[in-house]
C-alpha cells in the first residue's frame, strides 16, 4: 500500500486523485471532493500532501480528531446527503503519517451542503443550477446501478415486515440511539434510500435494493427469477454433490443460510488473537465471503452465485460487471461496490465494515486456515478460489476441534446472536431457558451478553429489585415498531 500511495503522489492530482495538506486543520473542501467523487467515478483523497507533492504529513496530535470529525460529518445528512460510510486510513510515508480516503462511485446523486458537485480534471464543480447536467447525472446513476431500479407498483404488503423488524433490532443493538429505533417501517426504508424518485419520469417507488433486502420470496422471484445462491458440498460424490441448499430468499436471511451451510460442513480451528481472545478463524473468513457475495453481486446478471466446497478447495462465483478484468492483486486493488445502498444497510446492522476491509480480513486469516492465499479473478463472473495446502489437508483428515466439541471456548459475539436473544425474550425466559433454546454452554460468558443487552436498554429483568431471585426472568423491551415500551 505504501508503494502504491507513493506512486499516486508522484503522478500528481487528476480526475480521481486529490491532495490536501491539512496543515491548518481538516479542510472543509474535503467534503466537496467526497461529493464530487461519489457523483463521478470515485477517487482517492490523500490528507498530508501539498500541491507541490511534498509530504508534510498530518500532525500526530490531529490524527484522531481529523478521523472523528470526518466520520461525523459524512454521516450528517445536513453535510452529505445521502450519508456515506468512509474511514480514513493511516499510512506512514517516509516517516510521516498521511490519511488516505478511498471514495467509491456512489449509486445515487449526492449533495454537499445541498449542492451537487461533479469532478472534472483536478477540480470539484457545483452543477446545482445546471438542470441539464443534473438530469443527465440522475439518468446515468439509475442506468448504471441496477439496485436503484424503481418499481412504482410495489406496496408495503409485498415486503417482509419481520425482516424489516429484524434489521431494526440489529441496528439498535449496535447503537441504542439509532434513528431507526423510532421510525415506522416505511420511514426506515426511506431513510435507507430504498424508496426513490425517478427524475426522468417523475415516478417514485421502492427500489430493487429494497426488494432484495426486504421483499417476500414470491416478489423477489417474480422480479429476479434468476436470483439464487447455490450452496454445494462436493467431496465424495464429485459428479453431483453430497449436500446442497438453493437459497432464493432476501439478502438478510440469505446470509444466515450461507453461514449455516459453512458451519455445517467446515471445521472451525480456534486461535488466540493479539489480545489473547480465542477467535473462530472459519467464521472470520466466511462472514466476509458471504457478505461480499451478497452486497457486491451484479443482480442484473443472469448468472447465479455458487459456493462450492470440495475436498481440496473452495470456489465462490458471483455474477459480475468486471472493473479490472483478470487476476486481482489485493495489495494493489482499489475496492469499489456495485451496490452501495445495500452495503450501507449491511454496515448498519454490523454485517459489513468499511469498503475494502473484507479483502484485508480474508487475506489476514486465509493462510492460517487454508495454508495459501486466495486467488481473485474479476470477469463476467467474479471468482474467489481457496486451495488447501497439503499440510492443511492432513489437518482436516486428522480433524480439529469445533465449537460443538469445545463448549468451553468463548464464542464470538455478533449482532445476529443478540437479535436472537431478543427474539427469544419476547416472552419472559429464565437465563437457563434462553441458553438452552439458543445452545449456549458458557453461563459466565452468556451472563455478560445479557448484562450488555440490559445496559443498552434492550431487555430487562422481571424482578429488578431482586436480581438473584430464583424466579428471575428476562424480557425484551423493544416493541414491534422498534420503540421502547
Amino acid at each position: 500500500m505504501q508503494e502504491r500511495i507513493k506512486n499516486l503522489i508522484s503522478k500528481g492530482e487528476k480526475i480521481n486523485v486529490e491532495y490536501k495538506s491539512a496543515q491548518g486543520g481538516l479542510p472543509l473542501s474535503v467534503y466537496e471532493t467526497v461529493c464530487a467523487f461519489l457523483n463521478t467515478k470515485g477517487g482517492e483523497i490523500i490528507l498530508g500532501v501539498d500541491n507541490d507533492r511534498n509530504i508534510p504529513g498530518v500532525k500526530p496530535e490531529n490524527i484522531e480528531t481529523f478521523k472523528r470529525n470526518f466520520s461525523s460529518e459524512i454521516n450528517n445528512p445536513q453535510k452529505i446527503n445521502p450519508t456515506v460510510y468512509l474511514s480514513p486510513e493511516e499510512i506512514e510515508i517516509d516517516g510521516k503519517i498521511i490519511l488516505y480516503i478511498n471514495v467509491p462511485e456512489g449509486s445515487q446523486v449526492y449533495q454537499c451542503d445541498k449542492k451537487i458537485y461533479l469532478r472534472n480534471h483536478e477540480g470539484d464543480y457545483n452543477i446545482s443550477n445546471n438542470q441539464t447536467l443534473v438530469a443527465n447525472l440522475f439518468t446515468r446513476k439509475s442506468s448504471t446501478y441496477s439496485e436503484n431500479q424503481i418499481f412504482p407498483y410495489i406496496t408495503m404488503d409485498d415486503l417482509n415486515q419481520e425482516v424489516i423488524e429484524k434489521v431494526r433490532k440489529m441496528a439498535v443493538i449496535r447503537n441504542k440511539n439509532h434513528t431507526w429505533a423510532k421510525m415506522d417501517n416505511l420511514e426506515l426504508i426511506k431513510s435507507a434510500s430504498l424508496h426513490l424518485k425517478d427524475y426522468s419520469n417523475q415516478k417514485d417507488g421502492f427500489t430493487l435494493a429494497c426488494v432484495l433486502l426486504f421483499g417476500k420470496d414470491l416478489l423477489i422471484q417474480n422480479i429476479l427469477p434468476h436470483y439464487r445462491t447455490d450452496l454445494i458440498l462436493r467431496k465424495e460424490n464429485v459428479d453431483r454433490y453430497d449436500d446442497r441448499d438453493i437459497v432464493q430468499t432476501n439478502l438478510i436471511d440469505s446470509y444466515d443460510r450461507i453461514m449455516a451451510f459453512v458451519e455445517k460442513h467446515l471445521l472451525s480451528p480456534f486461535k488466540e488473537n493479539e489480545k489473547g481472545i480465542r477467535i473462530d478463524i472459519r467464521n472470520l473468513i466466511f462472514t466476509e465471503l458471504a457478505v461480499n457475495s451478497l452486497i457486491h453481486r451484479e443482480f442484473s446478471s443472469h448468472s447465479f452465485a455458487r459456493f462450492i466446497i470440495e475436498k481440496d478447495k473452495i470456489v465462490i462465483e458471483n455474477g459480475n460487471k468486471p472493473f479490472v478484468y483478470g487476476n486481482i492483486k489485493p495489495d494493489d486493488f482499489r475496492p469499489y461496490t456495485k451496490n452501495p445502498t445495500i452495503a450501507k444497510v449491511f454496515k448498519e446492522i454490523g454485517y459489513a465494515e468499511e469498503l475494502g476491509s473484507g479483502i484485508r480480513n480474508i487475506m489476514k486469516y486465509s493462510k492460517e486456515y487454508f495454508g495459501n492465499n486466495p486467488e481473485f479473478v474479476d470477469d463476467t463472473m467474479f471468482t474467489t478460489t481457496f486451495k488447501y495446502s497439503a499440510e492443511k489437508l492432513k489437518d482436516l483428515d486428522r480433524g480439529q476441534d469445533t465449537p460443538q466439541d469445545t463448549p468451553q471456548d468463548t464464542p464470538q459475539d455478533t449482532p445476529q446472536d443478540d437479535a436472537k436473544i431478543i427474539e427469544v425474550c419476547k416472552t419472559p425466559k429464565s437465563l437457563s431457558e434462553i441458553m438452552q433454546i439458543l445452545g449456549y454452554k458458557d453461563r459466565k460468558h452468556f451472563k455478560t451478553k445479557i448484562n450488555k443487552l440490559m445496559d443498552n436498554g434492550l431487555i430487562k429483568q422481571t424482578i429488578p429489585d431482586k436480581q438473584t431471585s430464583k424466579n428471575q426472568k428476562y424480557v425484551a423491551i423493544i416493541s414491534s415498531e422498534g420503540k421502547n415500551d
